[in-house]
């Protein structure tokens, strides 16, 4: 198994991603939010990479069944429903409902993951669930960090250097390029105290600046779903348990 970090979107094109297994992350915030969103019962993410798409987008979707949400430097856009502070998207207000998504950073490197065999979304949230489930597939896989401005971002990468921690301690056989390796030894210093981390990070003070110091908090906590959201066919759902699958697709005599 082949595991490599990529620091930031604009270090590659979209054809790269071609017969990959990738993992998109923006800890800070947009991955955080995706898993809230899925977990608390919205129908499904549709990211997008520009505020135009989001709105194009949104009115070819069924009308009071649709959300568009996200942000623009931190901040929500005017006219959409949401920003992408986790907190908002409780189950009351996203139950049921479509999601069309727009952040600075975490959509744009979903979007240009596309053409991957398959990808992941993660974070925090969900890092043992998706190193279980990476380690049992047996594949060589990407890491996209999001970054910030098409920039390296240390929670990114931290998150990266957690992974392939959780993995290489789920299976042998494990090879890492230096991206990989350097994201382990920055996981290995910058990663004891996230919170403390996200704080001290470029991005983390701009959040706190700009009023979402609680949004570090809930980007902060561990393990608290078991929720693997896949984009595939341009949305973003959870990912079908095998044995719930099978059951789906099995043909019974009546």
């Amino acid at each position: 198994m082949k595991i490599n970090v990529i620091l930031s979107p604009a270090n590659v094109d979209e054809l790269y991603f071609s017969g990959k297994t990738t993992i998109v992350v923006d800890v800070l915030r947009a991955t955080t939010t995706i898993i809230t969103a899925l977990m608390n019962g919205a129908k499904e993410v549709v990211p997008v990479s520009s505020v135009e798409f989001a709105m194009k987008a949104s009115s070819n979707m069924f009308g009071g069944q649709t959300l568009i949400c996200g942000e623009r430097n931190t901040k929500k856009i005017d006219g959409f429903n949401l920003g992408n502070s986790p907190s908002e998207f409780t189950s009351e207000v996203i139950g049921g409902k479509s999601i069309v998504f727009f952040t600075t950073n975490g959509t744009k490197a979903i979007v240009k993951a596309k053409y991957s065999d398959e990808v992941l979304i993660g974070s925090f949230m969900n890092i043992s669930a998706l190193a279980k489930y990476l380690a049992d597939s047996n594949k060589s896989f990407e890491i996209l960090c999001a970054g910030r401005n098409s920039s390296f971002c240390l929670e990114d990468t931290v998150f990266a250097g957690k992974l392939i921690a959780e993995v290489t301690s789920l299976t042998e056989d494990v090879e890492l390029s230096d991206s990989g390796l350097a994201a382990v030894s920055i996981a290995k210093s910058f990663g004891k105290n996230l919170k403390k981390m996200f704080t001290e990070s470029e991005h983390g003070k701009l959040l706190i600046e700009n009023g979402f110091a609680e949004d570090l908090k809930w980007c902060a906590k561990i393990n608290t779903s078991s929720g693997i959201p896949v984009f595939s066919s341009n949305v973003i759902k959870l990912l079908q348990p095998k044995s719930e699958a099978q059951e789906n697709t099995t043909v019974t005599d009546s």
